[in-house]
């Protein structure tokens, strides 16, 4: 089920809503035309590939979504119409998930670290995690959603707020879109100089 908000929906639901369509829009203009093999390569053997970029973001709403369903169950309503993370989420934001140059590389977490070869229906699987966020999303419209925690998925003595955690799933596209399209770039710079190669 994906859901259409009107103009009464909080400000905070339809700008997230708003940018998880963008990163639907980047993931297909990344990923629509390629084949499996292109999903697959890699620009060197320690660097993901396209497809591992969007599998990773798949497991990670999958994740997320479901350790911040349960903390929705119940609760009455309570209109925000901003999202404002703590010190911790703010700072976790801008050190581990935002793309910026500042930004900490991490090992990412064994539940959502990718396999090796991705299968081609990830970026399909991809657009249907960000239906299930933005489900989530229509769902907390009108719950505080700057008090309401739910245990960490992958830390579970941190208990970020509802608020953050869509920020974070957001961000966290941003940040790996923009190294799938690298990836892209660097993918296409090689076989140009491969065909050149093979008609010198």
């Amino acid at each position: 089920m994906t859901v259409q908000l009107d103009d009464a929906a909080p400000s905070w639901c339809r700008r997230l809503t708003s940018e998880l369509h963008g990163a639907d829009a980047r993931a297909r203009a990344i990923a629509a035309s390629l084949t499996p093999q292109q999903l697959n390569w890699k620009p060197d053997p320690a660097a993901w590939s396209i497809g591992q970029c969007l599998e990773h973001l798949c497991v990670g709403n999958e994740i997320y979504v479901r350790a911040m369903s349960g903390s929705l169950t119940g609760r009455p309503a309570a209109i925000v119409q901003d999202i404002t993370p703590g010190w911790f989420g703010r700072w976790f934001i801008r050190n581990y998930i935002e793309p910026s140059p500042h930004t900490k590389r991490a090992r990412a977490p064994k539940k959502i670290t990718p396999g090796s070869n991705v299968d081609s229906n990830v970026l399909d699987r991809f657009v249907r995690s960000n239906d299930a966020v933005r489900d989530l999303m229509f769902l907390a419209r009108n719950c505080d959603v700057n008090r309401i925690r739910f245990p960490n998925p992958f830390v579970p003595v941190l208990r970020f707020t509802v608020g953050t955690g869509f920020e974070i799933l957001s961000k966290h596209q941003s940040r790996h879109l923009l190294q799938a399209e690298r990836v892209k770039g660097a993918m296409e710079s090689h076989a140009k100089r491969a065909g050149e190669k093979s008609t010198a």
